[in-house]
């Protein structure tokens, strides 16, 4: 049971009791079989339990209820009295449950047990804030990595917008002839061309593409810098979660480094021109919304730019090739995994790992980094850690 809480939080202990009602820790007074702890069986009311951690840190953390601790394929273990009887709350290798010596005849009983135990995690709701505070404040926490996820759809599209654009081309001198009688008894004919459709789904795909590439560096920069000793507190990475494009790529990159500043300067030209085009309506690839009435016809006017201070101007379309910036995504992704953040890419690509804060506090990360070969031993054992924890294999 935690002893730390702040005054406030003991109101919410007592209600907290007041909601567990008739379930108590067990006594010597709790009547249970002698092999109770081995043969207790799973019961259909215990399915619908709230999720393991808030059972846990409810009974465990906040009332002080006995965890019998880790067995194979039993990661927590809680026994309670109902009534005099025994039960187990437990979270097995498929989910957590109350268990009972006879589950056809304890049933109901379980079942009113889940009940209290949903008033007790809905009324244990300031406590479970009060613990997410604090592990973010102390930096006890893991960073979810989806890097590899986000990845695989860039590379979904980018295929897809070349295979698209290959068809087009290969179909370019093909032509599609619709004959009819109209009701006048006149007849007609319509020509299609399928290339054109298949050059402007093509240029769907391609932009999609881009935008899962923004998706994509917008996540993984952060995890590099964590590797990278960047960012080594819950607070840095909530801040730089919400932080620009640009200050994110600053993140690992130098700008003094003139690779990195020319890759820096053409990924913001495609950001401003192509990006923000399909993010902020579509009117124009700069900015043309309108279309001033002159005497040479209609003429592009660009829409205010807030942050250059730029006011309604004059404007002139220009053309974007959407090959060429996907050409300046592969030299980017090529530059990101060379030299120093090469070992990052085992880490947060290969295996996918969360990032662990503490980790960053004490210098494993940098430690691993070191080398690819270091990083591949050590994301190895993590690996292989966090395995053996999903299956319950203690």
């Amino acid at each position: 049971m935690r002893n730390d809480l702040p005054p406030e939080l003991e109101k919410v202990r007592e209600k907290a009791w007041r909601a567990i009602g008739p379930v108590k820790p067990v006594d010597d007074a709790t009547q249970a079989e002698q092999q109770f702890l081995f043969n207790a069986k799973r019961t259909n009311a215990g399915r619908k339990l709230p999720p393991q951690h808030l059972v846990y840190l409810a009974l465990v953390e906040l009332l002080g209820f006995r965890d019998l601790g880790r067995f194979e394929k039993l990661a927590w273990s809680i026994p309670v009295d109902f009534n005099g009887c025994a039960f187990l709350i437990e979270h097995r290798k498929f989910g957590v449950g109350v268990f009972a010596a006879d589950p056809e005849k304890e049933e109901g009983d379980a079942r009113t047990i889940v009940t209290h135990v949903h008033k007790l995690v809905k009324a244990a709701k300031p406590f479970f804030d009060w613990l997410a505070a604090k592990a973010v404040e102390d930096s006890a926490v893991n960073v979810t990595n989806k890097s590899a996820s986000l990845f695989d759809r860039l590379e979904f599209l980018r295929a897809s917008y070349r295979a698209k654009a290959d068809q087009a081309i290969a179909q370019k001198d093909e032509r599609s002839v619709t004959e009819g009688i109209n009701s006048s008894g006149g007849s007609w004919q319509s020509i299609s061309y399928p290339a054109y459709r298949l050059k402007a789904e093509a240029r769907w795909l391609g932009l999609s593409a881009i935008e899962a590439f923004f998706s994509w560096t917008e996540h993984v920069l952060i995890h590099v810098g964590i590797l990278r000793g960047t960012l080594i507190t819950a607070d840095a990475v909530a801040q730089s979660a919400e932080a620009d494009w640009p200050t994110k790529f600053k993140l690992v990159f130098d700008l003094a480094d003139p690779h990195s500043k020319a890759l820096y300067d053409d990924l913001l030209i495609v950001r401003k021109e192509l990006r923000n085009f399909v993010a902020h309506g579509s009117f124009g690839k700069q900015g043309e919304a309108f279309d001033f009435h002159s005497s040479a016809g209609p003429v592009p006017v660009l829409l205010p730019d807030r942050l250059g201070g730029r006011g309604f101007a004059f404007g002139q379309i220009s053309s974007f090739e959407i090959e060429n910036s996907l050409v300046t995504i592969d030299r980017f992704i090529a530059h990101l995994w060379d030299g120093p953040r090469a070992p990052a890419k085992i880490y947060v690509q290969d295996y996918e790992l969360p990032l662990i804060m503490t980790m960053a506090r004490d210098g494993s990360y940098a430690k691993a980094m070191a080398s690819i070969e270091e990083m591949t031993v050590f994301a190895g054992y993590l690996a292989g850690e966090m395995d053996n924890a999903a299956n319950m294999d203690w």
